[in-house]
């Protein structure tokens, strides 16, 4: 059964109106293949010919987009992640509190980040415990 004008328009606006959930360029080049091939339509080709064009449409204009700015993530560097400081996360010093002294700030904030990375003995108590509760006792 040949495809109508009718399919191609209705895949078209599918496919636009999931690109606009999903956010992304690609599935408005895909129904720009669906677009191109209702002409084709239009034009009187044969149903094969129709779907040619759509794929060849859509594949252009996938390759297009994904050589342009739009179609590449953005690498940031992963020490900035996020924050305004040139300095890692870990290697920035919080700012004391009125009840402390500076030095027992920093000090605090060089244990607090040492205990973040590695669990203490009472951790890995409390999760062998937990491990050994969800198995039910064995192990």
């Amino acid at each position: 059964m040949a495809p109508s004008g009718l399919f191609w328009w209705v895949g078209a606006g599918v496919l636009i109106v999931l690109e606009l959930l999903s956010g992304t360029f690609y599935l408005l080049m895909i129904a720009l293949g669906c677009i191109a091939a209702a002409i084709a339509h239009i034009a009187g080709a044969a149903a094969d010919v129709q779907f040619a064009v759509a794929a060849v449409v859509a594949l252009a204009a996938v390759l297009v987009l994904r050589r342009s700015r739009f179609g590449r993530k953005s690498r940031k560097e992963a020490s900035r992640n996020g924050t305004s400081s040139s300095r890692p996360a870990s290697r920035r010093m919080r700012r004391p509190t009125k009840s402390r002294s500076c030095a027992a700030a920093v000090s605090s904030s060089r244990r607090s980040s040492a205990r973040d990375t590695a669990p203490n003995r009472s951790e890995r108590r409390q999760f062998a415990d937990l491990i050994n509760r969800t198995k039910g006792g064995r192990g």
